[in-house]
């Protein structure tokens, strides 16, 4: 956990949700943990974690080193604007949020896309 703290980034929750049974709220606090900044993404909660919420992503308004994905692909179509827009360094699609035309155009934007689950990602040491 010391060598993760070295290496803290800020990191956007899109989807981040205030109830603790999910798991962008659960991902919320091991960034936490980890020692990142945590900048939660949600359209109508006001608090997670005990850390206000943007109801947007075009509300962020520093460099994002990742943004981790945890809404639906569906949902996806009308945020794809505000993520590119965002230029996080790096974007991680969690399991069932994976939409393949957004994560070509990030690609092509030269932003890094990982599919890959955020949680298991920080309790290896990939993240």
């Amino acid at each position: 956990m010391n060598e993760a703290k070295t290496n803290s980034q800020v990191v956007a929750v899109l989807g981040a949700s205030p109830k603790p049974t999910r798991y962008s709220n659960m991902a919320v606090n091991s960034l936490l943990e980890h020692g990142h900044t945590v900048i939660p993404v949600h359209p109508t909660a006001t608090e997670v974690s005990g850390i206000a919420v943007k109801s947007c992503l075009n509300q962020i308004d520093r460099q994002v080193d990742t943004l981790t994905i945890y809404v639906s692909p569906e949902r996806l179509d009308k945020i794809k604007p505000f993520i590119i827009d965002l230029k996080p360094r790096r974007v991680i699609f969690n399991p069932g949020t994976e939409e393949e035309m957004l994560m070509d155009e990030l690609q092509k934007q030269g932003i890094e896309v990982k599919q890959g689950c955020t949680l298991v990602m920080l309790k290896t040491g990939q993240f």
